[in-house]
């Protein structure tokens, strides 16, 4: 790349990277696979760059590199290595540890949810984002949005031992 379109490509690196991490964590849940995701991302928007710079809505295609990365991430997954069983405790008390372990029960609960699912409710409740830049970040209609927030949802609900809505089994399908 030339240097004016390097520039541009550091520009936007530096001004998103704050972001990209927060969507990243949030759809890991892990510190360090959110770096790991953001870096891969921002690796291969390097290479795209002079292509993808020139997309109408360039965060929106970012996010959906990111995202794809996140999901496509379970196949190459065997190469991974957890050392550790847990993280180090860590002593807390009062009013925010009880807001850490809500957040700790939650993420641990998101976990257990199908991957596209977990994406889903991350962009929709944790990006906030709508139902139809979720669909275009995944590449899918906003009907199966709805339908894989509905099965995300029912899923949490179960996983977390919520009552279902009235109107659904316990396979959390309504009847």
């Amino acid at each position: 790349m030339d240097d004016r379109t390097d520039a541009a490509y550091l520009g936007y690196v530096h001004g998103r990277i704050p972001a990209l991490r927060r969507i990243a964590y949030l759809l890991s849940g892990d510190e360090h696979q959110a770096d790991d995701l953001v870096q891969e991302t921002i690796t291969k928007l390097y290479a795209r760059w002079p292509r993808i710079s020139a997309v109408e809505n360039v965060d929106a295609y970012v996010h959906s590199m990111m995202v794809r990365a996140f999901l496509d991430e379970k196949r190459r997954g065997w190469w991974r290595v957890g050392l550790w069983g847990a993280g180090p405790d860590r002593a807390a008390s009062g009013p925010a540890h009880a807001a850490a372990d809500d957040r700790t029960v939650l993420r641990a609960a998101l976990a257990r949810v199908p991957r596209r699912q977990q994406a889903v409710l991350v962009l929709r409740f944790l990006c906030d984002r709508p139902v139809a830049e979720v669909a275009e970040i995944l590449g899918c209609s906003e009907g199966t949005v709805k339908s894989q927030t509905s099965h995300g949802l029912n899923a949490l609900r179960k996983i977390l031992g919520e009552p279902l809505p009235a109107g659904h089994d316990k396979g959390g399908r309504r009847s």
